[in-house]
């Protein structure tokens, strides 16, 4: 008899001096240069000594549509607009920048400030340069950029460390920055469906976006886009053409692509609404999700989970440890974990349009592995194919089949334990091999548990969803941006998280309580100015944890045999709230399950240097239907 359970456990605090100076922006270099101190927040800062020292530039420059802005700046946030529809062409440019030094210094560096305007036979450039300071003068500067273009135009954005926030644009965007967000809307409004291809089928490039540490949302591209961040998450709309996505360690989700797709982030989570061509994936850790493709997939993540929805073409999915669930396998497939459950329904092309005595086939052989985890396939009864089952150790008892399969079952020399099972389904068809260590193979017809595949169906359409809604970046560009041809107030606000409710839950004490101090050193002092929060080891963190809920075991995970290890890194906020930031590994079932009930965890503020501060860990849940 089977027992449902779970362990939760606290993982132990990483290394966090190296991945600390990796995750600081390139800029950072150029603020330690002699007498230079760059801070890239645009926030107006009134320190006693008076206000901030400020200096305006404002120029218009004629120009036609179709053209292209250049703008080069070292340092500066940066948002352009578009013109309103039936205005003459012209490019409308408004710097603001300002310097906490006083008197005649902050004169002198305002009258420095490098500012350049003017057209050029391919547009209008405009570059802006930061005046070399002298060694010791340590004052602060700060240059907001708002640009209005016309609709039509190509945008060309180089910015030292800032955000860069745009609306559409009609024609291409190459859009870097060193060290800020980049927020835009649709990219290629000028073309039509299909046109991003060249003459000679060449694949045109609309969209390159760069940052070395910001997070990435755009909406629909009318054509390839290139998108690279070295921490954030990416966040897109339906991409026509090609789509190259790259994070250092961040989610990376698309609502669907036309083309050839490739994705890969150091540890976050993947999710892909729809692809029409060969998807190939890989995550550090992450969580791997598609809805429908109708291409191929080829998926890797090193110890999340994947789940599919529906794939029309040959897929080859691998996992170091998380579960693979496949809830629709139409083509051939290879499927791969090291301790995970497999679960798969095996529905070829068109089966369901078949005469119930028609047989179906998948177009070629297929094999599921796992170590330690059990293997559970759901067959439809008029699948011609033949079945292979082994089973390394545990004897013929860990292979469940329905009768009617008929199965053969022989021991193998490998070792006593060693067992295989095999049958011939319809006349026979490509080989759907299964393989698992130390696990169970579970073989049925699909229709004893159709209302079990609609549950998950239903579950993975809704996650997905969810995970192609959610954003890095609170709220829609439109809303950020809604007064687009109206200059904003200086200084441009940030890009802010959405606004959370009140909370009943009691506020943080005015003074810490005995025990609430962290002492910290400079690394955690660092941590707070870049991530926002000090890490914990586990121990130290669960000591901390006042009142905790225990995850219910899912039933649809239950019923379809999935189990297997949730790890989630959490940030505890000022007021003992718990928040899930990131899943790092585990089946999406059942980590659903373990976010439900971390989010009712609260916990003992911490301390440090005189206020409350954020804390960081990892927590780890084990969910086993058995010992």
């Amino acid at each position: 008899m089977t027992n449902s359970r779970f362990s939760p456990r606290i993982a132990h605090r990483p290394l966090a001096t190296t991945l600390l100076f990796a995750a600081i922006p390139a800029f950072a270099a150029r603020a330690s240069e002699p007498g230079v101190h760059v801070v890239v927040t645009p926030e107006r800062m009134v320190e006693p000594g008076g206000p901030h020292v400020t200096r305006d530039f404002n120029g218009t420059l004629p120009t036609t549509e179709n053209l292209t802005l250049k703008l080069n700046t070292d340092l500066g946030s940066v948002r352009i607009l578009p013109l309103k529809p039936g205005t003459a062409p012209v490019v409308r440019y408004s710097v603001h920048i300002e310097t906490d030094a006083r008197g005649a210094a902050a004169a002198q560096l305002l009258d420095r400030y490098a500012l350049s305007a003017r057209n050029m036979p391919a547009g209008a450039e405009i570059t802006g340069f930061l005046p070399q300071l002298s060694r010791g003068n340590g004052a602060q500067f700060w240059v907001h950029f708002e640009i209005t273009v016309p609709a039509s135009y190509s945008l060309d954005v180089t910015t030292g460390a800032g955000d860069i926030q745009t609306l559409d644009v009609g024609g291409t965007a190459t859009l870097v920055t060193e060290g800020g967000n980049i927020v835009g809307g649709k990219i290629g409004t000028n073309f039509s469906a299909g046109q991003y291809r060249q003459r000679g089928g060449a694949s045109r490039l609309v969209g390159k976006l760069e940052t070395q540490g910001g997070h990435i949302q755009i909406e629909d591209v009318a054509g390839d886009l290139t998108a690279f961040t070295a921490g954030g998450h990416i966040n897109t709309g339906y991409i026509s053409g090609e789509a190259n996505l790259q994070s250092g360690g961040g989610h990376i989700r698309s609502a669907g692509i036309g083309g050839k797709a490739e994705l890969a982030t150091e540890g976050g989570n993947i999710t892909v609404g729809r692809a029409a061509k060969v998807v190939t994936v890989k995550t550090g850790g992450g969580q791997i999700d598609f809805g429908e493709v109708h291409g191929s997939v080829r998926a890797q993540t090193g110890g999340g989970g994947i789940r599919v929805l529906y794939v029309a073409g040959p897929m080859d999915v691998e996992s170091s440890g998380g579960s693979i669930c496949l809830t629709r396998v139409s083509g051939s497939v290879r499927a791969a974990t090291d301790s995970g459950t497999i679960t798969a329904w095996i529905n070829p092309a068109n089966s369901e349009k078949r005469k119930e005595k028609e047989s179906v086939r998948l177009p070629g052989a297929s094999q599921l592995t796992s170590g330690d985890g059990d293997i559970v396939v759901f067959l439809p009864r008029n699948l011609a194919a033949n079945i292979e089952a082994i089973v390394e150790n545990g004897g013929a008892r860990r292979i469940e089949a329905d009768p009617a399969l008929a199965l053969q079952v022989a021991r193998l020399p490998q070792g006593p334990g060693a067992v295989k099972a095999w049958t011939s389904l319809n006349g026979g068809g490509a080989v759907l091999r299964l393989k698992t260590t130390g696990g169970r193979i579970k073989l049925q017809y699909s229709d004893s548990e159709m209302a079990l595949w609609e549950s998950m169906w239903r579950d993975q359409s809704a996650r997905m969803e969810r995970e192609l809604t959610r954003s890095a970046l609170a709220a829609p560009v439109a809303s950020r941006m809604n007064e687009a041809a109206t200059p904003a107030p200086w200084p441009m606000p940030q890009v802010q998280a959405a606004p959370v409710a009140p909370s009943a839950d009691p506020q943080p004490p005015a003074r810490p309580e005995p025990g609430d101090v962290w002492t910290g050193n400079w690394v955690d002092r660092m941590e707070v100015r870049l991530i926002g929060g000090v890490r914990m080891d586990g121990d130290e963190f669960w000591q901390r944890i006042k009142r905790h809920t225990e995850p219910s075991y899912p039933e649809v995970a239950r019923k379809a045999g999935i189990e297997g290890t949730v790890r989630l890194q959490v940030r505890m906020t000022q007021d003992g709230k718990i928040e899930v930031m990131k899943l790092l590994e585990g089946d999406t079932v059942l980590a659903d399950a373990a976010i439900g009930a971390v989010k009712q965890w609260r916990g003992k503020p911490v301390w440090m240097d005189g206020k409350p501060v954020d804390v960081i860990s990892t927590v780890t849940f084990k969910f086993k239907l058995r010992d």
